[in-house]
């Protein structure tokens, strides 16, 4: 068994990577085989995301991964498929896939909102659910997808890494910890809240059985393992949302919250029960499911996504940025640049990411960069007094005291920000796994085939074998300064921020 190796396929949001791993004693071994690109296209006026393109790098890295495990010498025992959440595909009765998913980034749920409140109350809602409100959130997808016209022919509804594992294996099945990011699973029961859907008006009958992670989902559709030179390997749910399995990867240590550092940074707290109250739904915060009975207590925050943005347009006009370099030079920078308020709605998929900043700073009084690396401290430094505001909130409706802040995902290897982090928040700030999502997913499936006892030894296998980098809090009467101007700024906009569409409805408690 502790030579078993363990195939770890992680889905971004436009970027895959396929990972060969083993967990033996004194080993944490991560070897990407397999790296592919899907931007998201549009076609008669919707982003779509190209599924069976996706299936075919999947199928490309696990052939990787199967010569690479034989040139070694180890047995491979399962494979487990995690991604982003929200998005989903619709299959027939046969298993073929009706019409390629819509990206959450599309635009079909512009006004989807306020339509599903005229039917269902957001109090209503969020007390079912205890799940955070995003515009592209599932229930806000399917409810548009419903009225455009769901195909008759529809019968099963299922979340990317569910889609991807039912095309491995023909089991249909949706794992809890990304079932919950559908804002369509009763946080109680832990189940499909089939009154509210009823409400709704929205099909049930599509959804498919809810699974814990570390489910046996089969073994490989015989063809496809003859394909694949993967034989008596098992398909093993992992924690299917990227985020669970971020933080099942991070080592967490006791009084600690967590921020997991990408595309967006979720920023929160591991607790063991729901939190569900009127001073939660007025922050609106999510309660999503963890793994073993945990639950992830977070807010979506908008992440590197502005800057990765920014950089694209940069090169579109012939700025090379090289983002080593880049970073390097921040502290060479005063504190007394400009700030912004990153979840203002008008970062979240702007024509220009650079005029969607330049208007935003303009409306506070503040000169619009011309410099990259002015532009890249302006992000960050925003980012960082962000989450130094929600982790604030955190100990405020939890009455939970942090104690320190650990930084998983690729975010991690951005020593200006982590370094920031820790300054703005007054905590000390440890960076690392850079591949938490990876190891989350090796560590669930290691967990299933029993090579661990508990998550906490899972975890404790992580802490002994990677090495994270400590950040120490450096304030100055400068940096307190910046404070104050940032909390005038995130006060001028928290009221236009999708992420807290629900503070005036429970003032009415």
């Amino acid at each position: 068994m502790n030579d078993a190796l363990y195939i770890a396929v992680d889905l971004g949001a436009g970027s895959g990577r396929v990972f060969l791993a083993g967990v033996p004693p004194s080993e944490l071994r991560l070897e990407e085989v397999h790296r592919f690109q899907y931007p998201p296209s549009r076609r008669n006026g919707h982003l779509f995301w190209d599924a069976a393109y996706i299936f075919s790098e999947i199928k490309a890295g696990l052939r990787e991964a199967s010569g690479r495990a034989k040139q070694i010498g180890r047995p491979v025992h399962s494979i487990g498929v995690d991604s982003w959440g929200v998005d989903y595909g619709l299959v027939d009765s046969e298993g073929n896939l009706l019409g390629e998913p819509i990206c959450y980034r599309d635009e079909r749920t512009q006004g989807e909102m306020e339509r599903v409140f005229e039917r269902v109350s957001a109090e209503e809602i969020v007390a079912r659910t205890g799940i955070q409100f995003l515009v592209f959130n599932t229930l806000f997808q399917l409810s548009a997808h419903r009225r455009a016209g769901i195909p008759k022919t529809a019968a099963r509804l299922l979340l990317m890494p569910d889609l991807m594992h039912f095309f491995l294996t023909g089991t249909a099945a949706t794992e809890y910890t990304n079932a919950t990011t559908t804002q369509m699973v009763n946080a109680r029961t832990e189940t499909w809240d089939s009154e509210m859907l009823e409400w709704l008006g929205l099909p049930e009958h599509l959804l498919a059985e809810i699974v814990r992670a570390g489910t046996d989902l089969g073994p490989l559709k015989p063809a496809l393992a003859r394909e694949l030179r993967l034989t008596d390997v098992r398909v093993v749910a992992p924690a299917t949302h990227d985020t669970s399995s971020a933080v099942v990867g991070a080592p967490l240590e006791d009084g600690f919250a967590y921020v997991s550092s990408g595309t967006w940074s979720l920023v929160g707290v591991e607790r063991n029960d729901v939190l569900i109250n009127p001073e939660v739904a007025r922050y609106n915060f999510s309660n999503e499911g963890g793994v073993f009975g945990t639950i992830r207590f977070l807010k979506n925050v908008m992440g590197l996504w502005i800057l990765e943005q920014c950089r694209s347009e940069w090169q579109e006009q012939g700025i090379d940025v090289d983002y080593e370099s880049l970073f390097g030079r921040l502290d060479l920078l005063d504190e007394n640049t400009g700030l912004i308020f990153p979840d203002d709605p008008r970062f979240f998929n702007p024509p220009s990411m650079g005029k969607a900043l330049s208007d935003h700073l303009q409306e506070n009084g503040q000169p619009v960069p011309t410099d990259p690396l002015i532009w890249t401290k302006v992000i960050l430094d925003s980012l960082a007094f962000r989450y130094a505001s929600v982790l604030r909130t955190i100990e405020s409706v939890t009455g939970q005291k942090i104690n320190g802040v650990q930084i998983v995902g690729g975010g991690s290897r951005n020593d200006y920000l982590n370094q920031t982090t820790a300054t703005v928040t007054g905590l000390p700030v440890l960076a690392g796994p850079a591949e938490a999502t990876v190891t989350g997913n090796v560590l669930v499936q290691a967990l299933a085939h029993g090579r661990f006892t508990s998550l906490a030894d899972a975890r404790r296998h992580v802490a002994e074998n990677v090495q994270m980098g400590k950040f120490m809090p450096r304030p100055s009467t400068a940096w307190e300064e910046t404070a104050r101007r940032y909390a005038a700024i995130e006060e001028r906009y928290v009221n236009n921020d999708p992420s807290v569409l629900v503070r005036h409805l429970s003032s009415r408690d």
